[in-house]
């Protein structure tokens, strides 16, 4: 619904029911007025913002003092006089590669993307309207500091300068792109990251439609903890492969101390995770309980009016109009309600009427934060931009050049003072279950510096972030909070390889890191041995595929026989567990394995490569990997029976401080620094180092950099 992301909600559900439930009357609409296509076009027309003047667009390239420099990658370097002259080379340098993503992720901010996108983009433009994105942005976006809009307008002005030099791209009222725009953002993106699009699909849609599970490793490594007595970091997100929150690598520095390299989203102006000279960090995601849904009773004699202690209350109400293009120019307009209760956001549907509290609800402060760690230098620094407390979710694994390292399970974790089944559908009719506010930075589970000298995450529990005499104990943080307790396979993995290696080198990181293979403490496991326990009554095939499946090593490298049997069997079941969905039992998975595999490959164990392909332009290779192995890859079915890797490791960086405390820094990108330019050389060129799990150098100084640089130039110039 919103764009692919690393999380789902308390059931995750299909897509077109929420359409439908958007779209409610559209058919009665048509069926009563009958508009010729004529006039949806003028009207259409009549709705959008005067276009322009594109000259004095063009113009604002002259008002940024930037360089890009293009590495033999096509990874840009930008190197500005200012933060803001910087922000703009990027958001420059940004449109080159992906400059379709980066429009579509400002429309659909803005509620409009169903304008060019159609139907299938109603509920994100429905959702931006729900959330209140705009009101809370124009209320508060001049109360951030002078320094940060002047950065965020700048990037702006960089996609809209590339805009105006290539019109043929630019769908109409697209520009300018302005820095509300860019703080609409996060507003919007923020609170998906732990689930609140599958809360929304989960209420208001009866269907279900299963998605690829997500998720993201991070860990670090203190001097104690390695052979050479550096530090390391492992910057390892597991994202969607393309789309709006597909990661892009830049190096990005400027006269006034802003220097980074690492991951970026598209609209996105700041690096989300990666390092600089002195730090840096991995983010993962993290799922604690951070939405509470309320049943309202509404007044049966007036429709607008919900009961709250025992007395009737008026719903916030205001109109929104859709866009919904359907065919060709033609673009037909929906009006509808948009409320608002003293809990929150308010959801009429098919089985009642809710309302829902989250965290992130009405917050604006997020480029404040990212601009912060953007800029820390030390421990304290970037502990203190964690303490702004604007982000509503997300794991942050943390290490630097002095040798700490650090965990912090951050949240906007609700101050809910009252017991109740905080994990349950609410009574709506009660204010003493409306909480207000959050419990304090501080409180956040964290762990800094552990004996061990080894934190990680892997979408697992905060509990389990080290080795068991560090860890943090639940006793400590109250059941209310909604804390995580699952383990992953990623996370078994990860305390069975990095937990049992205390003196870490450099190639034994590496190895740790691209581990394909499946604990026995797994869920895959468990399934392995409930379907090899079935009596196969004879099924021959059954049997063969039982015989398989013993003797497998539990690994999902591309020669491997059995793990075609053992993903294809547990991927779907894994997929439902993570967003909420009915699952297939192992057996009839294992069964649906199997004819899959007679039927395309004539045989129940062909090598794993065979079947696990990554596709991209005219590359077509095996690779290593599975979904929730630590070297993770999301396979998508094809018609043709094997699976298209479309997440998962995408990309990765290996960051180590030694002794000295200087740094090295290597990274790889699963297709290359040309997102959607399929006539780029860079289109899929570090694909075949993604697959042999190599990296390359990270290019961060300038003498690094010497010697590198294939293209340079302003902004103004091409």
């Amino acid at each position: 619904m919103i764009g692919d992301n690393e999380q789902n909600g308390r059931g995750g559900r299909g897509e077109a029911s929420m359409m439908k439930w958007i779209l409610r009357g559209v058919g009665a609409l048509l069926a009563l007025v009958v508009l010729s296509a004529a006039t949806l076009v003028a009207i259409d027309r009549a709705s959008l913002p005067k276009a322009p003047d594109r000259q004095a667009i063009l113009a604002k390239a002259e008002l940024y003092d930037v360089r890009i420099r293009r590495d033999e990658w096509g990874v840009p370097h930008v190197l500005g006089r200012t933060d803001a002259d910087a922000a703009f080379g990027l958001a420059y340098a940004q449109s080159e590669d992906d400059f379709e993503t980066l429009q579509d992720v400002a429309l659909a901010t803005r509620g409009v993307l169903a304008r060019s996108k159609g139907a299938s983009a109603a509920p994100t433009d429905y959702v931006s309207a729900l959330l209140d994105v705009w009101p809370t942005v124009d209320a508060h976006y001049d109360e951030l500091p002078t320094d940060l809009r002047k950065l965020m307008e700048a990037y702006a002005d960089g996609v809209s300068v590339y805009a105006a030099k290539h019109p043929e791209k630019v769908k109409p009222g697209f520009l300018p792109l302005t820095g509300k725009d860019v703080e609409a953002g996060f507003v919007f993106k923020q609170p998906f990251f732990y689930g609140l699009d599958g809360e929304l699909k989960h209420l208001t849609a009866p269907t279900t439609q299963s998605a690829p599970p997500k998720g993201s490793n991070g860990l670090a490594a203190a001097p104690s903890r390695s052979a050479d007595g550096a530090t390391r970091l492992l910057v390892n997100s597991h994202q969607p492969y393309t789309g709006p929150v597909a990661w892009y690598e830049a190096v990005v520095q400027s006269g006034q101390g802003w220097h980074v390299a690492g991951g970026f989203f598209p609209g996105a102006p700041f690096m989300l995770h990666g390092h600089n000279a002195t730090l840096g960090w991995a983010n993962t995601v993290s799922k604690p309980d951070l939405v509470d849904v309320y049943r309202l009773t509404l007044n049966p004699k007036n429709k607008n009016q919900y009961r709250l202690d025992g007395q009737w209350k008026d719903f916030e109400k205001r109109y929104v109009t859709l866009r919904v293009k359907l065919l060709g120019p033609i673009v037909l307009p929906v009006r509808k309600a948009v409320l608002r209760s003293v809990h929150g956001p308010v959801l009429e549907t098919d089985h009642g009427v809710f309302a829902i509290r989250y965290a992130g609800m009405d917050e604006w402060r997020q480029p404040l934060q990212y601009w912060r760690l953007n800029h820390a230098r030390t421990m304290d620094e970037w502990r203190a931009a964690i303490a702004t407390h604007a982000i509503p979710s997300l794991n942050y694994v943390y290490a630097d050049a002095a040798g700490n390292i650090g965990f912090v399970h951050n949240g906007q974790y609700p101050n809910r003072a009252v017991a109740a089944d905080w994990a349950g559908i609410l009574p709506g009719d009660r204010s003493d279950l409306v909480w207000q506010g959050y419990r304090p930075v501080e409180q956040s589970p964290q762990l800094w510096n552990p004996k061990s000298g080894l934190v990680f995450n892997s979408n697992n529990t905060p509990f389990r972030a080290s080795e068991d005499a560090d860890n943090l104990k639940p006793a400590d943080f109250p059941t209310s909070m909604g804390l995580q307790t699952n383990m992953t396979n990623r996370a078994w993995r990860a305390l069975e390889t990095f937990g049992t290696d205390h003196a870490i080198t450099d190639a034994s990181f590496r190895a740790h890191k691209f581990d394909v293979a499946f604990s026995d403490r797994s869920s895959v496991m468990e399934m392995v041995r409930e379907v090899t326990a079935v009596d196969p009554k004879g099924d021959e095939d059954l049997a063969k595929a039982q015989a398989i499946l013993r003797a497998w090593d539990r690994k999902a490298d591309v020669h491997d026989r059995g793990a075609a049997l053992a993903a294809l069997m547990t991927q779907p079941i894994l997929f439902a567990h993570v967003n909420g969905d009915p699952a297939p039992a192992p057996i009839d998975s294992l069964r649906a394995a199997i004819t899959t595999l007679k039927t395309h490959f004539g045989r129940l164990d062909p090598e794993w490569g065979q079947v696990n392909r990554i596709r991209r332009g005219t590359v077509d290779l095996p690779i290593d990997g599975a979904a929730d192995t630590y070297r993770s890859v999301w396979g998508i079915p094809q018609k043709d029976g094997t699976t298209t890797a479309d997440g998962g490791d995408t990309f990765i960086m290996f960051v180590t401080w030694d002794k000295a405390g200087q740094l090295h820094s290597e990274s790889i990108h699963q297709f290359g620094s040309a997102t959607l330019d399929k006539t780029s050389p860079h289109y899929a060129d570090q694909t075949p180092l993604f697959v042999a799990m190599k990296t390359k150098p990270v290019l961060f100084t300038e003498t690094q950099l010497k010697g590198h640089v294939k293209v340079d130039y302003r902004p103004g110039d091409r």
